[in-house]
């Protein structure tokens, strides 16, 4: 038990050491706005393809929705993580990344809300930005630490308040030391454990079950009439209930597009090349992160007998028992590979999360508006503070859940991805490709889901009942925003066209680039 205790113990050790030393490594990349929120806009691909990687999953995917969907749709979870990496991945660094680093660095942009602001002549409008950021942004911050406290209470006696102290006090002090650089190599190193553990846990898991083909197997035989009476249904193809597997999809894949955290990792990219390179290292990353995520939660009903199933069909304490109890039985070098798995996870999104909600406060809110005069140290000093703030606020509203169960707050983090992706997505999409989107437009997108999304908490029954769940909200309000945006800009005052000829011409510039990449003719 000593032994065991103390192989924990040394790993974790190590692990928050290293991530501490690069924080105090980059302390002189953190100087000014640029360098801390940005990294100085000269970030490789391999480290901006993780911190988008990273900032994606979090324990959040690991525990609670690797086990909720893989329990509901067994190995038919597997689409989600297939659509986190080409939709989520693949296809948002094709749409989003070169336009998104060519168009925010000649309007000077280091955060989406000024993004708005300058795109769209508005400067209410990157106030509001700010302001739906600040409300989501920071619940969601707090459901982060979810799982958490399962998976240190089977691994160590240690109470979950000290857990979640201890992270967050190291996750604040690297960002504070070190900024964007500090927070993207430590996300390299997080992901590479994220890679390592999920493919050992794995492989764990499926060997207690007598390998592969045939957990497979006995998936196959699974039933569960509350959900089914068709044989095998949990090893299908499409699994049980394909429509609401769609709309995890959408809302988990597509909702990448609109998040503040994820987008600003390609203001920060180095070049062209870093790019394409990146795009594809990101894919991989998500294929073998969240497809692995949901494909090991997809045998999660093999383990009912130890997890227990209540009357209704749901595992005895919740759908976030499910992970815990499948790698209760692992060996102690796995077990602590797996803590630290979703500790990274955890830490790499925590923060990038804080950074994104400082930066905004700051720049978008503060500065010119409560604040008048704002230097570049000013602002620095503001931003290492309110990342303080973030970090010891998440820490209060995780804590009081946990001690608590305050249902609203959980509510609240449910709808924070829907809310952020489906005001910002079609905004932030139509303002980099079409000159006619209009302000008014951006608008009708931020309220209709702000609404819709609050709405869903605190008035559910008043929904259909395929839109009760906050998922597929959150899915409805994303493809929503893609049509309001046009209809409202065709119906409203058209933006100025010498002020939109001047942010478009950066889209104009010529470049010279060798012929390996053009087939142009010289």
């Amino acid at each position: 038990m000593f032994v065991d205790m103390f192989v924990k113990l040394s790993m974790l050790v190590v692990f928050f050491g290293a991530m501490v030393g690069v924080g105090l490594y980059c302390r002189k990349n953190a100087t000014d706005v640029n360098g801390f929120v940005l990294g100085g806009r000269s970030v490789g691909p391999w480290l901006t393809a993780f911190a988008y990687g990273t900032s994606y999953f979090s324990a959040v995917v690991f525990v609670g929705y690797a086990g909720q969907f893989g329990w509901k749709y067994g190995i038919a979870a597997t689409w989600a993580g297939i659509g986190n990496a080409l939709l989520g991945s693949l296809l948002a660094w094709a749409v989003l990344g070169r336009r998104t680093r060519v168009m925010t660095q000649h309007l000077d942009s280091a955060t989406m809300p000024q993004f708005f602001e300058q795109r769209f002549q508005s400067k209410a409008l990157k106030l509001a930005a700010s302001a739906v950021i600040f409300v989501f942004l920071i619940p969601y911050t707090a459901s982060l630490y979810n799982g958490l406290s399962r998976l240190f209470g089977m691994a160590f006696d240690i109470d979950y308040s000290i857990c979640v102290i201890v992270m967050a006090i190291l996750t604040g002090i690297y960002v504070i030391a070190g900024g964007y650089m500090a927070t993207a190599i430590n996300d390299f190193i997080q992901g590479i454990i994220m890679i390592v553990g999920i493919c050992a846990v794995i492989g764990a898991v499926l060997n207690s079950q007598g390998g592969f083909l045939e957990a497979l197997n006995k998936l196959g035989q699974v039933s569960d009439p509350l959900v089914s009476s068709t044989p095998g249904i949990f090893n299908s193809f499409f699994g049980p209930d394909p429509v609401n597997l769609l709309g995890v999809v959408l809302l988990t894949s597509l909702g990448t597009w609109g998040l503040p955290q994820m987008v600003q990792k390609f203001y920060a990219i180095k070049s062209e090349q870093a790019i394409n390179k990146g795009m594809i290292i990101s894919t991989v990353f998500a294929l073998i992160v969240a497809g692995g995520c949901y494909f090991l939660g997809g045998f999660g009903r093999l383990f009912a007998d130890q997890i227990g199933v209540t009357e209704a069909g749901v595992p005895v304490g919740g759908y976030d028992a499910v992970i815990p109890t499948m790698l209760s039985g692992l060996p102690t070098f796995l077990i602590a590979v797996v803590v630290i798995l979703v500790l990274s996870a955890s830490m790499s999104t925590l923060s990038s999360l804080v950074l994104a909600s400082s930066s905004t406060l700051t720049l978008d809110f503060l500065k010119g508006n409560i604040i008048k005069d704002m230097d570049e140290k000013k602002q620095v000093r503001w931003m290492k503070g309110l990342i303080v703030v973030f970090i010891a606020i998440s820490v209060v509203m995780a804590i009081l859940q946990y001690k608590s169960s305050v249902t609203f707050i959980a509510q609240l983090m449910g709808v924070s991805w829907g809310a952020l992706a489906g005001a910002f997505l079609a905004p932030f999409l139509y303002g980099l490709y079409w000159k006619k989107a209009t302000s008014a437009g951006c608008w009708a997108s931020f309220l209709f889901s702000t609404v819709v999304m609050l709405a869903n908490v605190v008035a559910k029954p008043l929904f259909p009942a395929i839109l009760q769940s906050p998922i597929n909200a959150g899915a409805f309000c994303m493809i929503a925003g893609l049509i309001i945006v046009p209809v409202v800009s065709a119906f409203t005052k058209k933006p100025d066209t010498a002020h939109l000829e001047k942010v478009f011409s950066c889209y104009d510039i010529p470049v010279t680039v060798t012929a390996k990449h053009s087939l142009a003719r010289h």
